[in-house]
């Protein structure tokens, strides 16, 4: 049914004008599918290739095949009931796909908000190893990914160990910061933010998270 295919483009060009505006968008001619038109999101990687990742895709077919109706609330006879367009949505398209692209584009240094290794906490003695724990809790209870290296090795390697393994940020802890509940910031950068009350430390890193930072 054309005038329905026609249809179904006028309104997906509507949302992406919504979405996007009215240019920030192009039509690639052809490249619908034989079910229905469709919008592909598409990306490129670090190397500038172009790979499709979230799709939406309007299907015409898979309901009248499966002979699909609902009903409209119409009194009026035959009109009681109206075939539906089944939607497909894929946000992410292929998981392991849209992983190796997130991977290349930040070159392994993930933000905040979706690293996998956000805070490591180092003690510069053992004897600050409650206290590291207990800042590990605070932040492990906020939702984030917290480690404390209780290792025995020597202050700077923990610190170097931590920024190889691109922890957003090491947390260090001495009697300083014992004595005033805070923390000492190095960021995966060996940028030294310096001494910041563990409140205002976890505040910091909620408004990275919720920013998407």
């Amino acid at each position: 049914d054309i005038a329905l295919w026609d249809r179904a483009e006028g309104a997906l060009a509507n949302a992406m004008d919504a979405f996007a505006g009215k240019g920030g968008w192009r039509v690639n001619k052809g490249d619908g599918a034989f079910y229905g038109p469709k919008i592909d999101i598409k990306v490129m990687d670090a190397m500038e290739r172009v790979h499709q990742c979230a799709t939406v895709q309007l299907d015409f077919q898979l309901p009248i095949r499966f002979d699909l109706n609902y009903s409209t609330g119409n009194k009026e006879e035959g009109k009681q009931f109206a075939r539906p367009v089944m939607v497909h949505r894929a946000m992410l398209g292929s998981v392991e796909r849209m992983f190796a692209v997130l991977c290349e584009h930040w070159g392994g240094k993930w933000p905040l908000w979706i690293s996998p290794r956000q805070i490591m906490i180092v003690p510069v003695h053992a004897e600050f190893n409650d206290y590291c724990q207990s800042v590990r809790d605070k932040l492990h209870k906020k939702g984030f990914f917290a480690d404390v290296d209780l290792s025995k090795a020597t202050f700077q390697k923990k610190v170097r160990n931590a920024q190889v393994a691109q922890y957003n940020f090491q947390l260090v802890v001495g009697k300083n910061e014992v004595e005033n509940e805070s923390v000492n910031i190095r960021t995966r950068d060996n940028k030294v933010e310096g001494e910041v009350k563990l409140d205002d430390m976890i505040a910091m890193v909620e408004k990275l998270r919720d920013e998407y930072k």
